[in-house]
Parts: structure tokens; C-alpha cells; sequence
């Protein structure tokens, strides 16, 4: 079932991946693609498990690699993305610096590094601030998202008041707590009715100009119960902080601009559909439901950089297929863009995930599979499925 043509970009032994799906992967020219290399595939990664960092040449179709790091997982790798501040030739990831995790920004042509004082989480579009959080208490709630090997500080602790979201300074690398646990328990623990619970931060990223960031919230399950989703939006320096959807189900989300973001999420608070693709706007609970008879499931959302698509993707059907998909807004018209076979004999949180990213043009996307039976890298370029569906 493939309607798009898909060009494998990764060749040779190893496993190949990108990570996650809303971060930029190729550079300003288009002539590289960011990539991961790692020696297995069907295990979670162990504390000296070493990701191996490179480029794809887009035109040669070649892994170069640059740089290696201990500080990765399968979901999001090592958070490797391109500086927005040289976006044609510096990268930023995470390595391990003995029992700490720290971010690089590494120049692929004079291979001069700088360190920041803590792992990068995500970055504003503008390049001025990094977020951090604590990936060692994320190993301990998803494998797939935090990194092995180091044990949480705070693991004890339900709200340590000394841990939460870190501000970083990407100029001079420096950080500082500018959300604690603690603040954002009190903020929500109503939710609760009383009972105390261990929480963490699993996802957190930058609206479209650095303003403001959103982030997940989640506790621990406790008694073969699944966990409860808050979602917070704060400014940039920790400020005004807003409870968009209090402990209930939120997964995916992508910003569409500085005060909208698209969720797949229960928003109890402004809407009586249930789990669905909503647009939430920020400081409010304003949502609107985008077709839910299209988006019928979870998946990875991100708009196109004219705003104009939805691409989408499935977790595993009965036959264990993950399907693409490519949805105009304008129009309210989607199409399914292909589908592609996972092993299922796989942990769930070493997991491939197709992830598809836009390129920055909106012409392209990039997608990680395993239906060739190892991870690999895939290319397609969507302008004549595009003119289709306008």
C-alpha cells in the first residue's frame, strides 16, 4: 500500500535513525541529514551503549560520522538537532560527562565544541535558550525517552523542589531552575484529591518564536494503572504559568504559531468529544477538534512549515503495520501516504516509531522504519502528491 516513491538514505551495517519528529533534521541547504548509527536494535540501551553521530550526504547517500555519545535512546536519540543560530553547519546533542549529562554544540567543519551545563531537551527556534530536564528520572519512568546508567538524585522524592525545568543560556552554556517539581505540584495537585504522587516532566518544548514553552507532566503509575497527563505552557523564564488541560490523557502535540498548538488529547476542560486532534489555543481553554473522522487515532503530528499540511503517522494496526499520512487543513482532505511494517518482537521502548519530519521547504519528509528488518532512514518527497490533493 504505497502511494508515494521512498528512497532508503541509510545503507550498510548498523541500525539507522533520526529520533523524533518535530525537530529539524537536515540543514539549511538540504545537503545533510542529522543521524544516528547504533549496533542493535531489539534491546534499551545500558549505560556504555554507544550512538554513533553523523550526517547523511544527501547526494551520495553516505553516513559521515562526527562525533559519538553514551547520552541516547531510541525515541528521541541523543536530541541531536541543528543549531538555529548556524543552521548550515553546527549540530547540538547530548553526551555523558561522568555521572552527568551535558549538551554540545559541535561545528561539523572546524570540529570545534562548546559544552552546556546540562543535556539539552529542546531548543527555542531563535537559538537564544535551550530547556533541560532530569533524563534520569525520565529512564526510570520511560526507557524510551530518559538515558541508562545514572541514578536519579531525586529518586525518593515525589516533588523535589530542586528539580524541574532548566533554562538554559546558549550563549554562555549556563543553566538555571526556573520551574521546580514542587511549584508545578501545587499548581496541580488538585487533580489528585489529596493524594500525593511522584511526578516528572517527559515532554517540553518552545512555541514558533521563544516565548513561551509548553510541557507534559506526568506521574508515575502506580497498581497497573496508566498515567495522568497535565499540560503547562510557562514564559520563557518560568513565568506565568498556565494549566491548559489538568491530569487527564494528552500524548502528541506540535505548535502551529505562538498561541496555538495542535494536541491529541481529552481537554476535559473545553471540549465533550473525548480523546481527540485538537487545536488548543494558549492561556485559554479554547479547543477545536481538527476532522475527527480523518484522525481517528494517536499519532505524531506536525504542521508543514507553510501550515497548510498535517503529516501524521499510526502506531501498529492488527498486522503490525504503521501507516503515513498527509492531511490538508484548507481543505479538510487527507490521504494515506503509505504503510509500513514493524517487528513485533521488539521492547516497546526500543521501539521504531516512523516520526516523519518535514524538510524546511514543506516539499519533503523523512521518516525512520524497520520494515526492511533493520532501522533505517527514508526519504519522499511529496510535491506531486501535494498538487493532488490542493
Amino acid at each position: 500500500g504505497q502511494i508515494i516513491d521512498v528512497t532508503r538514505l541509510t545503507q550498510g551495517e548498523g541500525q539507522y535513525f533520526f529520533g523524533y519528529y518535530d525537530i529539524p533534521a537536515w540543514n539549511a541547504s538540504q545537503r545533510y541529514h542529522l543521524c544516528h548509527r547504533v549496533k542493535f536494535w531489539k534491546r534499551i540501551p545500558e549505560k556504555d551503549d554507544i550512538a554513533e553521530i553523523g550526517l547523511i550526504d544527501m547526494k551520495k547517500k553516505e553516513f559521515i560520522p562526527v562525533a559519538e555519545t553514551t547520552a541516547w535512546n531510541f525515541q528521541q536519540g541523543a536530541m541531536l538537532q541543528w543549531n538555529p543560530l548556524s543552521p548550515e553547519d553546527e549540530i547540538i546533542f547530548n553526551v555523558r560527562d561522568g555521572e552527568q549529562y551535558k549538551g554540545v554544540i559541535l561545528n561539523i567543519e572546524t570540529k570545534q565544541k562548546r559544552m552546556l551545563d546540562r543535556p539539552i531537551a529542546n531548543v527555542d527556534p531563535t537559538g537564544r535558550y535551550g530547556l533541560s530536564i532530569n533524563f534520569n528520572r525520565l529512564f526510570d519512568f520511560r526507557p524510551g525517552y530518559g538515558y541508562a546508567g545514572v541514578k536519579d538524585p531525586y529518586f525518593n522524592e515525589n516533588h523535589p523542589k530542586a528539580d524541574g525545568v532548566f533554562l538554559i543560556d546558549m550563549k554562555s552554556g549556563k543553566s538555571r531552575l526556573i520551574i521546580s517539581l514542587d511549584q508545578i505540584w501545587e499548581y496541580t495537585k488538585n487533580s489528585f484529591k489529596g493524594e500525593d504522587k511522584k511526578i516528572l516532566i517527559n515532554h517540553i518544548t518552545f512555541n514558533t518564536d521563544g516565548t513561551r514553552f509548553v510541557f507534559l507532566v506526568r506521574n508515575f503509575p502506580e497498581d497497573g494503572k496508566s498515567w495522568r497527563t497535565a499540560i503547562l505552557t510557562a514564559n520563557t523564564d518560568g513565568s506565568d504559568m498556565y494549566v491548559l488541560s489538568n491530569y487527564s490523557y494528552a500524548s502528541h502535540y506540535h505548535w502551529r504559531d505562538k498561541e496555538h498548538i495542535v494536541f491529541h488529547a481529552k481537554c476535559a476542560e473545553g471540549s465533550s468529544l473525548g480523546n481527540q486532534l485538537y487545536v488548543l489555543k494558549d492561556k485559554t481553554h479554547e479547543v477545536e477538534a481538527i476532522d475527527p473522522d480523518f484522525f481517528l487515532k494517536d499519532g505524531h503530528c506536525s504542521y508543514s512549515p507553510d501550515r497548510e499540511w498535517m503529516l501524521y503517522d499510526s502506531y501498529p494496526d492488527e498486522e503490525n503495520y504503521r501507516h503515513l499520512y498527509l492531511y490538508n487543513l484548507k481543505h479538510k482532505k487527507g490521504i494515506e501516504l503509505g504503510q509500513y511494517y514493524a517487528y513485533p518482537d521488539i521492547p516497546i521502548d526500543a521501539r521504531c516509531d516512523l516520526h516523519p519530519r518535514w524538510n524546511s521547504t514543506g516539499t519533503a519528509i523523512s521518516f525512520d522504519s524497520i520494515h526492511e528488518g533493520q532501522r533505517h532512514v527514508y526519504y519522499a518527497d511529496l510535491k506531486s502528491i501535494m498538487e493532488s490533493i490542493k
